[in-house]
């Protein structure tokens, strides 16, 4: 029997490794998510269901800097942002719906400015994100992750 492999070290070194990886196979960087990110949010806050949601949003600039330092951290592991996205995300009064448009607008914006490759490891991610934000939304509400009905209308599981 082999011994199980050390983890490997989490260090600055290893970090900027896995970016030029990510960055060789996706064509990713962080200028090409900054443009994502900035065409993808001058989207959304003209999208009549996600535009609410950035309502509350006073400084562009100041937002767009930190989602990119998120983008950064999870597409490119870069290790940038630092922060709390599930908190800001609970008082917004999102649900599935918003999740989905959201989804379905990052994906078509993300196909008109990265390479096929940078566009499949974003929304691998962002898939991901939305199931993690949609599943911890709904916890935080009371409602069982598997519960919720698929329609309105649709009778709840029981728990």
């Amino acid at each position: 029997m082999t011994a199980p492999s050390a983890p490997i070290p989490e260090t600055p070194e290893h970090r900027a490794a896995l970016a030029r990886s990510i960055r060789a196979a996706t064509s990713l960087d962080e200028a090409t998510l900054e443009r994502l990110l900035r065409a993808f949010y001058a989207a959304a806050r003209e999208d009549a269901l996600l535009a609410p949601a950035f309502a509350h949003v006073s400084d562009w600039e100041a937002h767009i800097a930190r989602i990119c330092a998120f983008w950064s951290s999870v597409a490119l592991m870069t290790g940038r942002y630092h922060g709390q996205p599930m908190a800001a995300h609970l008082p917004l009064g999102l649900g599935a719906e918003h999740f989905a448009r959201w989804l379905d607008l990052f994906e078509q914006t993300a196909r008109g400015i990265c390479t096929p490759e940078g566009t499949e490891h974003l929304m691998a991610r962002a898939r991901r994100i939305a199931q993690s934000m949609e599943i911890g939304i709904e916890v935080s509400r009371g409602v069982l992750p598997g519960t919720r009905p698929a329609r309105p209308d649709a009778p709840v599981s029981p728990a």
